[in-house]
């Protein structure tokens, strides 16, 4: 006990000294040798930083990235709604930023997507409500990247729906393959044929008449050129469900 008062003593004195100099003074001043462990484990017990918040901060965002389940825990079955992964897509037009959330069933390739005007965790969470509205809420997991836009909001709505959640490893595309493919098609069959526009609710009705195509009649090679909708058990009242999404 003697020695952490002392040690508490000159970490108070010298207070944005390192542990190792902090070791070699209360050598010089008490004549005994001491560990640089032993001074680390006495600043965190009583939290002698020199900067508390941002040790807060820092210590916050380990104890967060230890409890992300990273999608390469997960192993993947054959299953309609066993899997659905989300992303972002930013889009830039004349100084205007949108973004447009979209998510695909891993293994049955149906997909949904919405634009929003800001990329936030509530608008997050209401793309998750429209997609779990969307599957009859048939959906065990969900995949995203660590983006901001999938924190808080969504979060508590995965949360609140039972939904576990796998995470991207950082700066990894190849963890989510699936999703960047159907980003790319989104482009490439319709943003890029003049489909865009800056008005969200126009665009979200083109989007609509997109999807129905690319559920129900686009053929897919990776599905042996079947069409995602007769993968799936999700009812035939997709369609309309779609429909009255982009409405709302």
């Amino acid at each position: 006990m003697e020695q952490e008062m002392r040690i508490v003593k000159l970490r108070k004195k010298y207070l944005q000294y390192g542990k190792i100099k902090l070791a070699k003074i209360y050598q010089r001043e008490y004549q005994e040798t001491i560990s640089s462990w032993k001074i680390q484990k006495v600043i965190e017990k009583y939290q002698l930083y020199h900067q508390p918040a941002k040790i807060a901060k820092i210590t916050k965002k380990r104890l967060n990235a230890i409890k992300k389940k990273r999608i390469t825990e997960l192993k993947k079955k054959p299953k309609a709604g066993f899997l659905l992964c989300l992303d972002t897509i930013v889009i830039y037009w004349n100084g205007v930023k949108r973004y447009i959330f979209t998510a695909i069933d891993r293994y049955t390739k149906i997909a949904f997507a919405h634009m929003y005007k800001n990329a936030n965790s509530y608008n997050a969470a209401d793309f998750l409500n429209r997609l779990l509205y969307l599957t009859e809420s048939k959906i065990e997991n969900i995949q995203t990247d660590n983006g901001s836009e999938f924190a808080k909001h969504f979060e508590q709505a995965c949360q609140k729906h039972n939904l576990a959640r796998y995470y991207n490893r950082p700066r990894t595309p190849k963890d989510n393959p699936v999703n960047e493919r159907f980003n790319k098609t989104v482009e490439d069959e319709f943003i890029n044929l003049g489909n865009f526009t800056v008005d969200t609710p126009t665009f979200n009705r083109k989007l609509t008449d997109w999807l129905i195509e690319y559920n129900f009649k686009r053929p897919h090679q990776t599905l042996n050129y079947e069409t995602p909708i007769k993968m799936t058990d999700v009812s035939r009242r997709y369609s309309s469900r779609t429909v009255k999404l982009s409405r709302a």
